[in-house]
């Protein structure tokens, strides 16, 4: 599977003396990693929300995000 351009999703940054140039959720130091590492543990978008210091509209934007350049990329 092809990386993921983040720098293309404006809810991410990866800033290089921010949690080792990691993209994380803009103006945070959540990596994205971690939503995806709890979704597949079998968190809900609330839950993340509740457990983290994101909106709703992060998360789906970053999911969305995910899911449309991965469906971009099989596609070729």
């Amino acid at each position: 599977m092809a990386a993921l351009d983040w720098s293309r999703c404006s809810a991410v940054e990866s800033i290089p003396d921010k949690v080792g140039g990691a993209w994380v959720f803009r103006g945070t130091r959540m990596p994205v990693a971690t939503i995806f590492e709890n979704l597949e543990a079998g968190a809900t978008v609330e839950d993340i929300v509740e457990w983290f210091d994101v909106t709703p509209e992060q998360v789906r934007e970053v999911l969305n995000f995910a899911a449309l350049s991965l469906q971009s990329s099989n596609s070729r």
